[in-house]
């Protein structure tokens, strides 16, 4: 893999709704939100339930962990940048970046683990590199 020129993230735009979202990313961890009243984990962050429109809705740590829905090489940008949609274990999908990989290893279902990068004012944005393969020892005692 090379190195690839780093991307250039625009700064979020942050309201009363997703500050808390924002600061659990500059902190290193990706909070999602969480329907009290049906169970349903959504995003983007809201204070109303997207499914059952109930207000009581709380926040938790996501794992991090997910595997690419779709993407798209933006070969002709400068830099060049992939951005996919990324399905969380939690069962909801988001668009970001995947970064730290060589483009054309990048696959559908590929498994990907959350880092950050900073926006141009310094936010932390969550994107996603590939999770490392297990080595055949770890796979071996994963099924046993």
């Amino acid at each position: 893999m090379t190195s690839q020129p780093q991307h250039i993230y625009p700064d979020p735009l942050v309201n009363s709704e997703t500050a808390p979202y924002w600061q659990a990313c500059q902190a290193g961890t990706l909070q999602l939100k969480r329907c009290n009243a049906c169970g349903q984990t959504h995003f983007y962050p809201r204070a109303v339930c997207p499914f059952c429109l109930s207000g009581d809705t709380v926040w938790f740590t996501a794992s991090g962990l997910g595997r690419v829905y779709a993407f798209s090489v933006m070969r002709r940008a400068e830099p060049p940048y992939a951005i996919a949609y990324v399905t969380l274990d939690e069962g909801v999908t988001l668009m970001t970046h995947i970064v730290d990989c060589a483009f054309d290893g990048i696959a559908i279902g590929q498994r990907v683990a959350l880092a950050f990068r900073q926006s141009a004012g310094g936010q932390a944005v969550p994107v996603f590199r590939p999770q490392a393969r297990l080595s055949a020892e770890a796979l071996v005692g994963s099924l046993s």
